[in-house]
């Protein structure tokens, strides 16, 4: 790939790494799959802003409607090569190969798994038909053994990170990057409270191929969620969410979310002691924040996933807006260190 991006994205490659490389990106940055939200609007957005971006299968009620999503992602993006992410978690009701064959079918060649160690027929199906594979966990452990399987890259989550960080309480992203580049030999990715260019470039300092941004893009005009709920993203602080079931693998793990009144009765409930899913079921299903926030605006209705860089959520724009305001953070933090650099006499 070349040094300089090509004239059909909005902005001019800055970075080049394994994974701008692996996915024939201009930029290093991966959406983050935002349940419900990674649809065919912002991942377009983003492949098109020359990020790459993955259609959350798990959002789709329906086969068809996967397949319609696919077909959108396809237009929007007009054939730009886009990615679609498949669940491994025993929480899943996806049946996989079904969702992968229709990925395949619809030309999709970068994937991106999540949840349990990925087996070894799903990878083999998707390298066997000139796919890509790259494996999001919440430890470096889990990554090591995601390499030793053959995945191609993998994406590490730290503690901050909205949604799932799995067991992850302990460990911070910037952390994670660092230990990563001494025990991985295949690209990575980090994530976990990115949203601003420094972040990214430090990420890449540390040996990161590319950052996950998930919470910074929840206000771009390409989300397909009700403007109320934009605009409680935009009037966030880094305060304003917090960490439910840390410690409980049955509920799935740690879940950072939006401090709302469904997550402090969530936290009640773990205060009393409920440790089972049925103790919890009317509050975390996840079509209540599909329709009561991100379809009515209701925004204290519903696990509303959201980590602490909502703080650099300013106003409702563009995700291609967002993107060139990372790329310039990131290059005005590197002319800073080189202007901090001593010249060798």
């Amino acid at each position: 790939m070349s040094s300089t991006q090509p004239s059909v994205f909005p902005e001019r490659q800055v970075f080049r790494t394994r994974l701008t490389d692996l996915f024939g990106i201009a930029h290093p940055i991966l959406a983050g799959g935002l349940m419900w939200l990674s649809d065919a609007s912002y991942v377009a957005a983003v492949v098109n802003a020359g990020g790459m971006g993955f259609i959350t299968s798990r959002s789709s009620e329906s086969l068809k409607a996967f397949e319609e999503q696919l077909s959108a992602c396809k237009k929007l993006t007009s054939g730009r090569p886009f990615g679609v992410n498949l669940s491994t978690s025993r929480h899943s009701a996806v049946p996989l190969m079904t969702y992968l064959d229709a990925a395949l079918d619809a030309g999709v060649r970068h994937f991106e798994t999540a949840g349990r160690a990925p087996a070894d027929d799903l990878i083999a199906r998707i390298r066997d038909a000139g796919g890509i594979v790259i494996h999001k966990v919440p430890q470096i452990k889990h990554a090591v053994t995601a390499e030793r399987l053959g995945v191609n890259a993998v994406a590490i989550v730290g503690m901050e990170c909205g949604g799932h960080p799995g067991s992850n309480t302990d460990m911070p992203a910037m952390l994670a990057a660092t230990i990563a580049a001494e025990r991985l030999s295949i690209p990575f990715a980090i994530g976990g409270g990115i949203g601003t260019g420094r972040q990214m470039l430090a990420a890449l300092a540390m040996g990161a191929d590319a950052v996950v941004i998930g919470t910074r893009f929840l206000a771009a005009e390409e989300v397909t969620a009700h403007e109320s709920y934009k605009q409680r993203m935009v009037n966030a602080t880094e305060n304003d969410s917090l960490v439910a079931f840390a410690g409980n693998q049955t509920l799935g793990g740690a879940w950072r979310v939006l401090n709302n009144e469904t997550a402090r009765e969530v936290r009640l409930r773990e205060s009393q002691g409920e440790t089972v899913f049925a103790a919890y079921g009317d509050l975390i299903r996840g079509s209540l924040t599909r329709d009561a926030c991100y379809r009515d605006g209701d925004v204290e209705k519903g696990m509303v996933s959201m980590g602490p860089s909502v703080r650099f959520v300013t106003h409702v724009e563009p995700i291609a807006a967002i993107i060139r305001d990372l790329l310039n953070d990131a290059k005005a933090a590197q002319a800073r260190v080189n202007a901090l650099t001593i010249s060798a006499p």
